[in-house]
């Protein structure tokens, strides 16, 4: 099974990361997703979801992509556990998260 990570740190990025995850799932492949959110890419799940951005990633969340919140830019942006949406991880320091995948055999992907 090949285990990914990606890394998203601006809400601008967020809908081509997506799209990457959508592409691999359609590839027929056993895979293994996790998405980390961290710097401004965290405001995301807390702003008005007027593109249907949320309902995406509430999708491939029901599908079983992990989707990972750093605990420091979350505190950086005044954002409580408890406004995440519930498919939400919060993890304690994302690079952190990013380097033990990394050592777990994940391939790290920045779009």
């Amino acid at each position: 099974m090949l285990k990914i990570i990606f890394h998203v740190d601006e809400v601008n990025r967020w809908e081509l990361t997506l799209r990457n995850v959508q592409n691999l799932l359609s590839s027929g492949e056993s895979l293994e997703i996790e998405v980390l959110a961290n710097a401004s890419a965290v405001r995301l799940f807390t702003l008005p979801d007027q593109s249907g951005t949320l309902q995406d990633i509430a999708k491939l969340a029901q599908s079983g992509v992990v989707f990972a919140a750093c605990k420091h830019a979350l505190a950086a942006y005044q954002i409580t556990q408890e406004r995440l949406p519930p498919f939400v991880t919060v993890v304690p320091v994302g690079v952190l998260e990013l380097a033990r995948r990394q050592t777990e055999g994940y391939a790290y992907i920045k779009p």
